[in-house]
Parts: C-alpha cells; sequence; structure tokens
C-alpha cells in the first residue's frame, strides 16, 4: 500500500475519531467488582476507618495527545468515598464492628492511604497506549503496635484508533477491584487484628 492511501485513509478516520471525542463522558462510573470467596473472619473486633487520598489531583484517567492539552476525567463520587464504601461493607460482613471516625474511641484504627490511582493513555492518530496503576498503603494501629502493608495492580493496553472511555472505565473497576480484594484477603491484616495484644 502507497503512502498517498495511508494518508487517504487516516484522513477517512479522522471524522470519526473527532466525534468519538465530542460524544466522550465527562465522568467515571467507579463501582469495583469484589467477590470473597475466603474465610477469613474477625471475632469481636471494633476498629475506627479512616480512608486519606494522598494524590494531588482527584482525575483517574489523563488522555495525552501530542501538541494538544490533555483530557482528563475524573470520577463521579469520590475516590476516597468508593473505596471506604466497599471496604467498609466487605469488613462487615467478616465481622468488625467500626466506629465513627470523630467518636472518642481510642481502640484499632485502619488507616487507607491511596498513594495512586491513575489510567494514562497516550493517542496517537491511529492508535492508543494505556498503563493504569494503583498503588494503596494500609496502616493498622493497635496503640501499642504498628503493621503497615502495600498493595498495587499494574496492567498495560493497546488498540487502533481512539480509546474507549468505557473500555479504560471497566479496566480500572477490575484493577480497582484487584487491589480491594488483595486487601481483603490479606492474612498479614488479619493475624494482626485478630491477635490477642490488640487494644479493645
Amino acid at each position: 500500500m502507497t503512502m498517498i492511501n495511508l494518508k487517504k485513509i487516516s484522513f477517512l478516520f479522522i471524522p470519526f475519531i473527532l466525534a468519538a471525542c465530542t460524544n466522550s463522558p465527562t465522568h467515571l462510573i467507579i463501582t469495583p467488582d469484589i467477590q470473597i470467596t475466603n474465610k477469613l473472619q474477625y471475632i469481636d473486633k471494633h476498629i475506627n476507618l479512616n480512608i486519606i487520598d494522598m494524590r494531588t489531583s482527584n482525575f483517574i484517567v489523563q488522555i495525552l495527545r501530542k501538541d494538544k492539552a490533555a483530557t482528563l476525567l475524573s470520577a463521579q463520587e469520590q475516590l476516597n468515598t468508593i473505596i471506604e464504601k466497599s471496604l467498609f461493607s466487605q469488613w462487615k460482613k467478616q465481622g468488625i464492628t467500626f466506629s465513627q471516625s470523630n467518636s472518642s474511641y481510642s481502640g484499632n484504627t485502619i488507616k487507607v492511604s491511596i498513594r495512586k490511582a491513575l489510567v494514562s493513555v497516550h493517542q496517537e492518530i491511529l492508535r492508543y497506549k494505556s498503563h493504569t496503576e494503583i498503588v494503596i498503603d494500609v496502616t493498622i494501629n493497635s496503640g501499642n503496635q504498628t503493621l503497615t502493608s502495600t498493595f498495587k495492580n499494574k496492567s498495560n493496553s493497546e488498540g487502533p484508533l481512539q480509546a474507549d472511555i468505557a473500555e479504560l472505565e471497566r479496566d480500572f473497576n477490575q484493577n480497582l477491584g484487584a487491589v480491594l480484594k488483595q486487601i481483603l484477603n490479606s492474612s498479614d491484616i488479619n493475624h494482626f487484628i485478630n491477635q490477642d495484644t490488640l487494644a479493645e
């Protein structure tokens, strides 16, 4: 195929790419799917749960194009709220009782820090490449002991033409769900919370 024919094909696709950009959503719906299959249980454990978003910007997707301003998409709901709801409901099923974060309760605390949660897309005219990375720290403080663990997930993808926002959203939900499952399935966290030396 000649260079002239390739240019013709490129120009034929440009209107479709521009139309896709125009109809792109402005926010992502983040709903991580978490199915816990292990038998980890907590007996008579009371916890303060604190979720902190340590990112300097709240967008989740950045689409980078040469010589153009980046397209930035954030979640429809704050990411720390989404993660709090997910962990709260699952840990509650595992037997943890939660106290209000602003109460005078001084027992065990779990601090979940969102260090990174980003889908970075490099968009060219006829193809794209994306990199997703999520990093979350979990720190548990019993008053006399502290456990800190880091959980992360990375993935890469690429494809022809314009990156599909729905696919980026789906991939981010899968990656976030995988990280949250790591946290909920952590035997180290389970052992630390359940050990007899924890404050009650």
